[in-house]
């Protein structure tokens, strides 16, 4: 259908003959004027004549809301989108393939979108590894409770004592320490120390302080505890 007569021809057929008909309200039964309408009227652009009454009277009542028409319901599509399915409209058609070819609405919008997503993604990894690498490492510490026990009785505790703090290594802290009775006058060294899991065992500090051997007998592991 090319021309305005010949709409407003079928439009007289198409519409119900009742006092309130719109274009997507035969159709969806929704009574309200919507933008199928406004499309439709805009094909016309004249009043039909008196013979095509059906027509002329919904002519009439869509433009009572010419000054409405952009806040009425619905999207405006093609004219062939409205009317009996077995009726084609061709006004336009050449032109409208053309500029759907020409224009991509979706595409090019969603790939933008995409970019800017990425980017500010790969913005905000690069600000987390900025600070994870500025975040100092976490060191693994231990408390440790040694029992360094002498010979006898007649072993200089001081001087055991002394050989065990200069035992110096990265890593190893020397804290406090007492005398512990044994038995039989017999005193052992009780020592504190916090190490560096990583760099300090104690199976190093058994060898380093065994090797004094004029002073210790052995060395125990009291209580272990991390910090």
């Amino acid at each position: 259908v090319t021309s305005a007569a010949a709409r407003a021809a079928l439009l007289h057929v198409f519409l119900p003959a009742r006092t309130r008909e719109f274009i997507q309200g035969v159709v969806l039964r929704r009574y309200v004027p919507s933008q199928a309408d406004i499309a439709v009227f805009e094909a016309i652009a004249a009043p039909p004549p008196a013979d095509l009454f059906h027509a002329l009277r919904w002519y009439n009542h869509i433009k009572s809301y010419e000054k409405q028409k952009a806040s009425l319901p619905g999207v405006k599509k093609a004219l062939g989108k409205y009317g009996p399915a077995d009726v084609e409209d061709t006004t336009g058609a050449a032109t409208d393939s053309k500029d759907d070819d020409d224009i991509d609405l979706f595409g090019s919008d969603d790939e933008e979108e995409s970019e800017e997503a990425k980017k500010l993604r790969e913005e905000r990894l690069a600000q987390y590894e900025s600070k994870k690498s500025k975040k100092p490492a976490v060191i693994a510490k231990s408390s440790i409770l040694l029992d360094v026990k002498p010979w006898d009785d007649e072993t200089d505790m001081a001087k055991l004592e002394e050989c065990v703090r200069s035992i110096q290594a990265d890593g190893l802290v020397w804290g406090s320490s007492k005398l512990v009775p044994v038995g039989y006058g017999i005193k052992k060294l009780q020592i504190q120390c916090v190490v560096e899991d990583d760099k300090v065992g104690t199976d190093m500090l058994e060898e380093r302080i065994t090797a004094f051997e004029d002073y210790v007998q052995s060395m125990d592991v009291a209580a272990f505890n991390k910090i």
